[in-house]
């Protein structure tokens, strides 16, 4: 078995597999494109897991490992290395990225094999893998940062993949421009720790945190601030969430990807690594509910009445990840990664139903056109059901054990305000089940609605490529959420393999509930999310005509069904606020008054002058020899009376 020495080969396998198709993958046969990418990312996996089986042989109090592979930068005090970090926190993301990441690129094998760029699809999935790889195995935040990058940069090359469509090139660039907002808070924030502390390694940043900083300072909370900033870009949190949804333009398993085992939950992974700082920062706390809590019923609302079959799955994920922030907000770090863990399993499975939805309904997206998909796709819809249970939060399965653990500790929560944030997440909770529930009595209950005779006729089952990893998601989603078992002491397996990384004198003590009130307050979110299913049931599936019913009233409901459909608007907010007027300076100021009247109007007045020099230059190019004798002799008399008047008469 390989030792923690060789974690390096765990991104730099995927990278291997990127090079390799990205530079021959369009000469090779397919099969041999299949074997780099999926290979590299299943060797990651098994290198993972001997890293993760070495790091459980260590004593829980020294359970780290750094390696480090060079001195990148040295340019006075400013020295920063090249290194890889193994611990609790950054082994279940790793395992969780290779894991997950593995059996989407096995998923991809049977959805994208018609693709014409079938190798530069995998390239992209490699890359993808290697740069999220980076970001959570770093020792050091510019290493994160990298890696920060190199997920954006991804994102908008496969969210962008189709990009002959405008829709998806627009996807694309929005993605792009979106987090590179956030990117610079996270620039911002690197400055302001090397300027501290003097180094930007963790090991040399956390540790003394609570020494360099006053707690609640301006430093802190500035430093946290921007962070935050940085996740609620990466993270697709309030207010730079938008660009999310319409990452459903990139092909179905990217959205997996980026939805379940990568980039979004990278904001997260970003907070609960920097822990230490925002422990000491509690009007940055404070924000990180809020903004969480927020998010969660926010983007919860929006996927009610929203008809495509992914971008109901997309804000699913922007309330999902408001979870995850606010158990960060509450100091419930444990919580929030539990979090992510089980959220990766059900929703890599949702996303990849979906897409075994799409490829059985020839291309079909709009859930009005489905309906009766129970029998003819027996093992998605029975995975698809697993999983909206799961993220439902119905025991026994996974996200039950998270969602409630998270719940549970903003309500014993110490900061300000956490009984409204509590009560902000259990509504969430409500509008999932529901939405969560429309969506799959839409899609595989009733009978079956497509116009189309040939979507109606030909409608099937995914191929085994396909199934299998799905089986294996809804296996994961069952069962995944026992690693965090309440009430029972020593229950919580992941609790007791994270505590460590999360133990530091600045950690804040929670109340601990007795076990009544715990079970209550189970119960009681379990009692919601059943009535979110009862409504979601009674309207698509026992009277779906009283669904259309209500959507046609006047007055109040038919506004907020508009509004909701709508999306609050928010895209045409920010069009009007920040995209029309960018489009209007650049127009205007930019490109006619500075571009064509400054840039080109110099260019053009250098190019006049020289043909207008030229033109009188030429007149006196007359081809007459004596007038060329004459100017001849006039500058030799010109010359000699310049040397007698220099000589003084001498």
């Amino acid at each position: 078995m390989w030792g923690l020495e060789h974690i390096w080969w765990v991104p730099v396998l995927p990278l291997l597999g990127a090079i390799a198709n990205g530079v021959a993958g369009f000469r090779v046969p397919k099969g041999l494109v299949t074997f780099f990418a999926v290979g590299s990312t299943g060797l990651s996996f098994l290198v993972a897991l001997a890293a993760f089986a070495n790091l459980l042989s260590m004593d829980p109090s020294v359970r780290a490992y750094e390696s480090v592979l060079f001195t990148w930068i040295s340019s006075g005090a400013f020295t920063v290395e090249a290194g890889l970090q193994i611990d609790p926190l950054s082994a279940v993301f790793m395992l969780i990225v290779t894991g997950v990441g593995f059996l989407i690129h096995v998923y991809s094998v049977g959805y994208m094999g018609h693709e014409k760029a079938y190798s530069r699809y995998f390239a992209y999935l490699n890359l993808f893998m290697f740069s999220m790889l980076m970001l959570v195995m770093g020792n050091n935040f510019l290493v994160m940062f990298i890696g920060w990058e190199g997920v954006g940069l991804c994102s908008y090359l496969l969210i962008g993949y189709y990009y002959e469509k405008d829709s998806a090139s627009d996807a694309g660039k929005k993605a792009f421009v979106m987090n590179r907002v956030g990117d610079f808070g996270f620039l911002l924030a690197m400055m302001w720790i090397f300027t501290i502390f003097g180094s930007l390694d963790y090991t040399q940043v956390f540790p003394v945190a609570a020494d360099k900083l006053v707690y609640g300072g301006m430093a802190v909370t500035g430093i946290t601030l921007l962070l935050f900033l940085g996740a609620t870009g990466k993270s697709a949190q309030i207010p730079l969430y938008t660009w999310l949804p319409d990452a459903m333009e990139g092909p179905t398993p990217v959205s997996a990807l980026i939805h379940a085992a990568t980039m979004v939950t990278a904001g997260v992974y970003m907070v609960a690594r920097c822990a230490a700082l925002f422990n000491l920062a509690p009007a940055s706390m404070v924000t990180v509910a809020l903004i969480g809590a927020v998010t969660a019923i926010f983007a919860a609302t929006m996927g009610l009445y929203q008809n495509d079959i992914k971008r109901v799955l997309a804000y699913s994920t922007v309330s999902q990840l408001g979870y995850m922030f606010l158990a960060c907000g509450v100091g419930a770090y444990v919580a929030a990664v539990f979090h992510v863990m089980t959220h990766a399993f059900f929703k890599a499975c949702l996303f990849l139903g979906s897409g075994s939805v799409i490829h059985g309904m020839s291309g079909e997206q709009d859930m009005r056109q489905m309906g009766g998909l129970k029998e003819k796709m027996p093992v998605t819809h029975m995975t698809f059901l697993i999983s909206t249970l799961a993220i439902a939060g119905i025991p026994i399965f996974a996200g039950f054990f998270s969602k409630d653990e998270i719940l549970l500790s903003a309500f014993m929560g110490h900061t300000p305000g956490h009984l409204f944030y509590w009560t902000l997440a259990t509504l969430a909770a409500a509008v999932t089940a529901f939405y969560m529930f429309r969506l799959y009595y839409m899609t595989f209950a009733g009978t079956l609605r497509a116009e189309d005779h040939h979507v109606r006729d030909h409608a099937h089952e995914s191929p085994p490529v396909m199934t299998v990893p799905l089986v294996i998601l809804a296996a994961l989603a069952t069962v995944g959420g026992f690693l965090g078992l309440p009430l029972i002491e020593g229950g919580h397996a992941l609790r007791e393999f994270l505590n460590p990384v999360f133990t530091f004198p600045s950690a804040p003590e929670h109340a601990h509930p007795s076990a009544t009130m715990e079970l209550t307050l189970m119960a009681f979110s379990v009692g919601v999310a059943l009535l979110g299913i009862y409504t979601a049931r009674y309207y698509y599936f026992v009277k779906p005509e009283a669904a259309e019913e209500m959507a046609r009233r006047e007055g109040f409901i038919k506004s907020a069904y508009t509004l909701l459909r709508n999306k609050y608007y928010i895209d045409e907010l920010y069009g009007a606020l920040f995209v029309r007027p960018a489009v209007d300076v650049s127009r205007e100021l930019l490109w006619k008054l500075v571009d064509v009247r400054l840039i080109d109007g110099f260019v053009n007045f250098v190019a006049d002058a020289s043909l207008a020099a030229s033109s009188s230059a030429r007149r006196m190019q007359t081809g007459l020899v004596r007038q060329y004798a004459l100017v001849m002799t006039l500058g030799a008399v010109a010359l000699v009376w310049v040397w007698i008047a220099m000589s003084g008469g001498r």
